[in-house]
């Protein structure tokens, strides 16, 4: 009987941008960094590599985040700055604003985790962060989309300093819940980052697949599909 459900955020639980979109918002945040700069005195041009930077910079083989303010510091000429930590904090909530303006909850998902919730259900959220953005804005954004109080708790990538599909970040999110991975059933979208990396550390993964474009056997489409599965298995 499972006791945990975990879930990924982006195209999960919440719709932000798909993949051929992902360009686009990288220089809308960055021209809010640029601008940000400004706005203090620090005027700094986007380099025409700040794209292609970001990008080869966005993840360590071993799946260590590489946080985004490191990262924003080097494409804008900023190392040898002595950046405090609420400047850098203040940077990052910058770039993300782009991010976070196209946030929208699927219909299904307060109604789902809801009925959930009320039979009995632990949940958790577990989600990578674009270009390792800091975990703070990440948990203001669940207040405000109504997550937060949904969820026993969040683990965000930066929080711990491991991306999925690493085992820390899912056993990190296990011991908080006090279960076991056979008590607990992983939902995410992303067929490495989340179903994988949920199996290597014994849970069952179940992959949601919202626009019907992956092709994997034993997919849901949406919620509801959870919810039939899990409504025998209320603790």
């Amino acid at each position: 009987m499972k006791r945990a459900l975990l879930f990924d955020l982006g195209g999960t639980l919440v719709e932000y941008y798909d993949r051929s979109e992902q360009n686009a918002v990288l220089a809308e945040a960055l021209a809010q960094v640029q601008e940000f700069l400004a706005e203090r005195g620090m005027s700094k041009i986007v380099p025409e590599s700040a794209l292609q930077q970001m990008e080869t910079r966005r993840e360590a083989g071993d799946y260590r985040v590489r946080p985004l303010g490191v990262r924003l510091a080097q494409v804008f000429g900023l190392e040898n700055e002595k950046l405090s930590e609420d400047f850098a904090l203040a940077m990052c909530r910058r770039f993300l604003q782009p991010v976070f303006a196209r946030g929208r909850l699927y219909e299904d998902t307060l109604p789902v985790l809801r009925q959930l919730r009320a039979q009995g259900f632990k949940m958790a959220i577990v989600s990578n962060t674009p270009w390792g953005s800091p975990a703070a804005p990440w948990h203001e954004e669940l207040a405000r989309l109504g997550l937060s109080a949904l969820v026993d708790t969040a683990v965000f990538c930066t929080d711990i300093g491991w991306r999925k599909p690493a085992r820390q970040i899912f056993e990190f999110a296990l011991e908080a819940l006090q279960v076991t991975p056979q008590q607990a059933l992983f939902v995410g979208d992303h067929p490495v980052w989340d179903i994988a990396g949920a199996q290597g550390v014994g849970m069952e993964a179940l992959l949601i697949d919202r626009r019907g474009s992956l092709q994997h056997e034993g997919a849901i489409a949406d919620l509801y599909a959870l919810l039939a599965l899990c409504g025998k298995d209320a603790a």
